[in-house]
This record gives C-alpha cells, structure tokens and sequence, in this order.
C-alpha cells in the first residue's frame, strides 16, 4: 500500500473530458466466476465514511476496502463495539460487502509512516501492530468481512534478515490464532521495499509457520508489474490457491507507484481472466491512496474501465 513520494496531479472538474480511458487490450476467455470490484477508502480520505459509501453504492460497485483509520472508523477511539454496528446496518442498506485494510499511515504513531510495524526491535511496539490487527480482525468478523489485510513492514535499520523474519512469524501468530477462531482470514500483501516483497516471500512466511490455514495473500496487481517475474496474469495464476483478498491499479515496471487505469503497463483483460479462472470469490478492490484529492472522479472512471476490460476478456463487445 506505500507508494514513493507523492505525484500531484491536477482535480478535474465535473464536466471534465480531457482524460479518455485508454482502452484494454482483448485477452483469451476466462473462466465463469464473476469478478466483484470494490474501491479503496483510502483513495476517498477526504470524504467522510457515509458519503464515500454512498458514492460507492451509487456508482455501482460491489463492495469497499475498508482502511480502519481515524477519518473512517477509528480503530483505536472509544465505542468501536457500537461504531462497528452502525456501520454494517449502513453496508447493508447500501448493499455492500468489505473486505478491512489495515495499511493506515499514521493510525498507530503520527510521526512515523506505517509505523509501528511487526518488525520493529521494540516488542512493544511490535505489539501495538498486532493489537491494531486483533482488533481488525474483531472488526472483519463483525462486518462479515471476507479477509483482514496486513503486510510485514520494512527491515529495520540493524536488524538482520533471519531476526526480521522471527520477528514477523511470531508476532503473527496469536493474529492467526485469534483470525482461525473468528472465521476470518488474514491476508498478506507483498509489498515493495518490505522484508515480505514477493510471492516467494509469502511462501517463505507460510512455509515457516506450518501453512495455517487462516493465513492467505493479498495479492496488489501492480505490485506484480512493479517486481514480480512473471507477468500480472501468471502471478494471478500462481498465487490462486492462497488468494483471500486482491487490490488493483495501473503501475510501471521497476516503479512502485499506484497509477489510475491506462497510466501505467498493465494489460488488464488476461489478469482479470486470469483471476476468474481460480474461482476466487473475495473483492477486487482498486487501490489509489495517492488520488484522494480527486477520489470521487477516479472511483467513476474506474468502475466502466474494469467492466470493460472483463468485457474484452471474455470476448464480448464493451
């Protein structure tokens, strides 16, 4: 979910039409799951939690990726128990289902980024992470959410790799365990420049703590263009079996930077063939924290580009 420093770009207006969708490019049939897209609150941090729904609801998406952060159910304020509550009558109403993300950059310390994290040399620290996700965890099972998300964090500076992935296994598993007990799974994202980077890294994780079943991926598409070996569908292929929750977006290789659709490398129609082929069931949520200035305009675009591009990719006519 951490991007480089931050791109601005300039906020259309309503009746703006200088920046046509590129169009996908056709891809072979998949299979016959239908794809469920969501849209990242993180990329709607300026609008408060209802009216980023609504918007949502409205624009015809299937559900929401759910950042926990202190504009759209704080995690860590009082009454979460009851906030929690209203919030899956308010899903309900609007028809929306949520998977809950936990990459907030400054919930738990508002001066270090994404920090503290599973592998930070303090163990206190290290617990306060994992307090953040048992309370997700209490908070996707609540909603019936279909994952929880997390991701390792950066190597801290002096610690070496061996350390870093002791860390990380078990400070993880009383989240596994608590997530086994709630139904839920928890899903981890690769994310560039993190101990956990890569498919391989994942498999590594899993490997370690003796593949628990609640432990599954989260799978970022662009991440795949950014790092991974394989192309994006190949990636979606490969990690299918593990797939509890995927984010998508537009990216460039070698650059790890979240792009609205048609900005960046990525031949959309074979990826989403390719994740309707492993049968997965969860949201597809697009993932533009970078954007929230102009949130609601690219959650409209967004929307007809996917259908689109799954529109190509079963070799129909748009």
């Amino acid at each position: 979910m951490t991007d480089p420093a931050d791109r601005h770009r300039p906020t259309p207006g309503p009746g703006d039409k200088t920046a046509p969708l590129a169009r996908p490019k056709a891809a072979p049939q998949p299979g016959a799951t239908p794809l469920r897209f969501g849209y990242g609150t993180n990329g709607l941090a300026d609008l408060r939690l209802d009216d980023a729904l609504t918007l949502l609801a409205d624009l015809g998406y299937d559900g929401v990726g759910l950042t926990l952060d202190h504009m759209h159910l704080d995690p860590l304020a009082p009454d979460l128990a009851a906030r929690t509550r209203r919030l899956g009558r308010r899903l309900d109403e609007l028809g929306l289902t949520v998977t809950v993300e936990t990459g907030a950059r400054y919930v738990l310390d508002p001066r270090r980024k994404h920090g503290p994290s599973l592998l930070d040399p303090d163990p206190d620290d290290r617990a306060r992470r994992a307090d953040l996700l048992l309370r997700a965890v209490q908070v996707a099972a609540d909603l019936g959410a279909h994952a929880v998300h997390c991701f390792s964090g950066i190597t801290p500076t002096g610690t070496d790799e061996d350390t870093a992935w002791t860390r990380l296994a078990d400070t993880l598993t009383p989240v596994l365990d608590t997530a086994t007990a709630a139904g839920v799974p928890l899903a981890v994202e690769p994310e560039p420049g993190h101990l956990l980077a890569t498919l391989a890294d994942f498999h590594h994780l899993r490997t370690t703590l003796g593949d628990p079943t609640a432990l599954g991926l989260t799978l970022d598409i662009g991440h795949c263009q950014c790092l991974e070996p394989l192309p994006p569908a190949d990636c979606v292929r490969a990690a299918g079996p593990w797939l509890r929750h995927v984010q998508i977006e537009d990216m460039r290789r070698g650059v790890h930077e979240h792009l609205p659709f048609g900005d960046g490398d990525i031949d959309f129609p074979p990826v989403l063939a390719a994740l309707a082929d492993t049968g997965y069931r969860g949201l597809t949520v697009v993932e533009l924290p970078r954007h929230s200035h102009a949130g609601p305009h690219f959650a409209e675009r967004s929307l007809p580009f996917l259908r689109q591009a799954v529109a190509l990719s079963q070799g129909s006519t748009p």
